[in-house]
């Protein structure tokens, strides 16, 4: 992990730098996200998992703290529900901001207010759907209660409900959900934004604005729980204030062709489309993955791509999904082994390039930064690779270092 820390430090080190530049330069930072990030991210993870065999239920999970000065996410999962017959189970993953008070509040008390809401005896679809519905209103009265007065901060959540017969959505903010049916995305949540035409109009309605693409020109989501500052319109229900705790649920008939649904909070979007982490999942689950280190490995991919938020990751499979293939392994081992291979060969051009682009370099072209001393690094870099030819020849460890504008120690290789 150490490692990784290390390499993605220096990936991106510019990206972390240029999020915090553009906020302080549009104005619009948040006050409930944390107002800097790490100098260097924090991957550790405690991947976990279980299964329910009897109705071919698995499900992973892991999350990371990443670039983030603090981890706000939260999850949930339970492949058993008390007072339900066999078949149903729950899930859900909160992204907390301006704290994680709401989104841990969320991930121990959010199923029991579904339990409440549904009964002994549920009817499916409709009074399944009015039932969470109801328990997202419930959990957030109740969080409403607890909450000191006057702090801020709010958690997004994306719900599943399992039954025999279907599976239910319920989200609200910008965690999302996305389901693989027969290999291909069926079904995928969309976000609560304040542009979106019905977030809108009910901002406008509850005498709210919109500005830069944010409630109040602070909040990037318009459906969370907690945030009360922006549930103070007077006269309006809970539904109907600026920002909402009520979910968009959806009912999808189980299918044989289920493969699996992917549960996350938004910094796994940031990083990778619906598309692609369908593709992902399904070739791992082809390589025989358990689904919790599936899940470590999804947010691992998601930090080396850029993303610098939290992120949690649920992985929910039904009985059709993806299951191992000894061509698909073979080819999997080809490629590890290929990749050893190259990394045992010196580092390439852009390798080095990247490297220095993650360091804080004085005196660089204003303007052109780096890029300007691009013919600079590639004549330094020829130079070290023929210094290194030359003593592995002869065999002397203490040969001088290459001449030109970099040494190998200003390029930090052996780290």
């Amino acid at each position: 992990m150490a490692a990784l820390a290390r390499l993605l430090e220096r990936l991106l080190w510019p990206a972390r730098k240029e999020e915090e530049a553009e906020e302080e330069e549009e104005g619009c930072r948040s006050p409930n996200r944390p107002q800097s990030l790490l100098d260097a991210p924090r991957c550790a993870q405690r991947p976990h998992g279980g299964a329910a065999a009897a109705w071919g239920l698995r499900f992973g999970a892991s999350a990371v703290q990443g670039w983030r000065a603090h981890m706000e996410d939260a999850h949930c999962a339970c492949l058993a529900l008390p007072g339900l017959p066999p078949g149903w189970a729950f899930f859900a993953v909160l992204d907390g901001h301006g704290g994680a008070r709401a989104a841990l509040f969320g991930a121990r008390h959010l199923k029991g207010q579904v339990l409440e809401a549904l009964g002994p005896e549920p009817s499916e679809p409709q009074g399944v759907c009015e039932a969470l519905r109801r328990a997202f209103l419930s959990a957030d009265a109740r969080l409403r209660a607890l909450w000191p007065r006057g702090e801020p901060g709010g958690s997004t959540a994306v719900a599943l409900l399992v039954s025999p017969r279907f599976l239910y959505l319920a989200h609200c903010g910008d965690s999302r959900a996305v389901l693989s049916r027969a290999g291909a995305v069926a079904f995928s949540t969309e976000d609560h934004r304040p542009l979106r035409p019905r977030e809108r109009e009910r901002i406008h309605d509850a005498g709210g604005t919109i500005s830069r693409r944010r409630l109040e020109g602070s909040l990037a989501v318009s459906r969370a729980l907690g945030d009360f500052a922006y549930k103070e319109a007077p006269g309006r229900p809970p539904e109907q204030q600026l920002v909402s705790a009520e979910p968009e649920v959806t009912a999808l008939a189980r299918q044989a062709e289920d493969e699996f649904m992917l549960l996350a909070s938004d910094g796994v979007w940031d990083a990778m489309s619906g598309s692609a982490l369908v593709g992902l999942v399904a070739s791992r689950l082809c390589l025989g993955l358990a689904p919790e280190l599936l899940c470590a490995q999804l947010l691992d991919t998601c930090l080396c791509k850029g993303s610098l938020d939290n992120m949690t990751c649920l992985l929910v499979c039904f009985p059709g999904a993806p299951r191992p293939c000894e061509e698909a392994i073979r080819k999997e081992v080809l490629l590890d082994a290929a990749l050893g291979r190259r990394v045992a060969e010196p580092p390439s051009l852009n390798t080095v390039f990247r490297t220095l682009a993650s360091e804080d370099i004085p005196d660089l072209p204003p303007g052109g930064g780096l890029y300007c001393k691009a013919t600079v690094i590639a004549e330094a870099y020829s130079q070290f690779c023929q210094a290194s030819r030359q003593r592995c020849m002869k065999g002397q460890k203490g040969a001088e270092e290459p001449t030109g504008a970099l040494s190998v120690s200003a390029l930090h290789l052996e780290a």
